[in-house]
């Protein structure tokens, strides 16, 4: 069973294995199969499950809101996010303007099928609105308590400082951030990690087997296997292919004999390595059938090492992205249309 993490300075547990549905539910698999993934992942102690307005463009909210109908509310912690354009996407369709968030939130519950979010999330930064505007509207849903907390995704560490601060003097708190993170993309630790601490944040990262290749399925020098997300049109291609050279291919072959000696499969080490780093929350996982939860699951509680984390470290030497950079670049520079 899953073991539980407090969410930066709160009181909120989390499940630190936490299900996501990116790139799966209304997209990958089908509805049916979605539920029973939900259903495997609530069997194997998983309470926080994490979704998008903009995934499949709302679809999957209304997916995992049908998932969980009748679950116990109370016991489970639901969280969404908001920023990406949805619906129509016209003008006002997205960003973090009071109008797009306010009229979002609105649409999230009713899909999801609640009154209220556990977890609100600024899905990126809006460089086209006020941060002030952004912040207080997140106080007032607050307030109106259709979000208990609010987190960020893929922040630099002056926009979670100058996030937090606002928030303190707004009256409620930040709570979270949310970046991609694994042994191959480690952007976050030199400068979102230490501001993160300082501000009672911490970290739900997602993409931590590297959007599948720290499975080790992926072999160099051959094409990958049916099926894969590498062979996916719908996105996963593209958001795989910076971690399909030949290079990192070999280097994750590697550990192998870390993940024999610890008696994990590959795809468990790397959910494992991440929960390693004290300021990360929970990992998020997604699964396409419901054996993969199981799976997962079996990397919570893990300690791996020193030794072995120096192992890791040398095995991948050479193919590990650090650039603290890397969250700014990849940041919007204006409001996706």
């Amino acid at each position: 069973m899953v073991n539980y993490r407090y969410l930066g300075n709160s009181g909120l547990k989390i499940s630190e294995i936490t299900y996501g549905n990116w790139l799966t539910h209304a997209s990958q698999v089908e509805n049916d199969v979605a539920s029973a993934c939900v259903r495997a992942a609530l069997d194997a102690g998983i309470t926080t499950f994490d979704t998008a307005d903009a995934y499949a463009n709302t679809a999957a909210e209304q997916v995992l809101g049908d998932a969980l109908k009748g679950e116990r509310r109370e016991s489970l912690e639901i969280f969404t996010k908001v920023y990406w354009a949805t619906g129509p996407k016209g003008p006002n369709d997205v960003g973090l303007s009071r109008k797009h968030i306010m009229e979002s939130i609105n649409g999230s519950l009713t899909r999801l099928g609640t009154d209220y979010v556990d977890l609100y999330q600024a899905h990126r930064y809006d460089v086209e609105t006020p941060l002030e505007e952004t912040m207080q509207a997140f106080a007032d849903i607050v307030r109106q308590g259709k979000a208990l907390y609010i987190g960020v995704s893929e922040w630099t560490a002056d926009q979670i400082r100058e996030g937090a601060a606002l928030a303190k003097q707004l009256g409620f708190q930040l709570i979270s951030s949310q970046p991609q993170y694994s042994m191959l993309w480690r952007v976050i630790e030199d400068e979102v990690v230490p501001a993160s601490k300082d501000a009672g944040v911490s970290q739900i990262v997602w993409s931590p087997m590297a959007q599948g290749v720290l499975s080790g399925k992926y072999l160099p020098g051959q094409p990958a296997p049916a099926g894969s997300r590498a062979t996916d049109e719908k996105g996963g291609a593209q958001t795989i292919s910076r971690f399909m050279t030949d290079e990192t291919l070999a280097a994750v072959q590697n550990l192998k004999p870390v993940a024999a000696e610890l008696d994990l499969s590959m795809a468990q080490l790397a959910v494992a390595w991440v929960l390693q780093n004290d300021n990360v929350a929970a990992a998020l996982v997604g699964a396409s059938r419901p054996e993969q939860v199981a799976e997962n699951v079996k990397a919570s509680g893990v300690t791996i090492p020193a030794e072995l984390m120096k192992q890791i470290d040398d095995a991948l030497d050479g193919v590990i992205e650090r650039d603290p950079g890397k969250t700014l670049a990849n940041m919007p520079k204006t409001r996706p249309v």
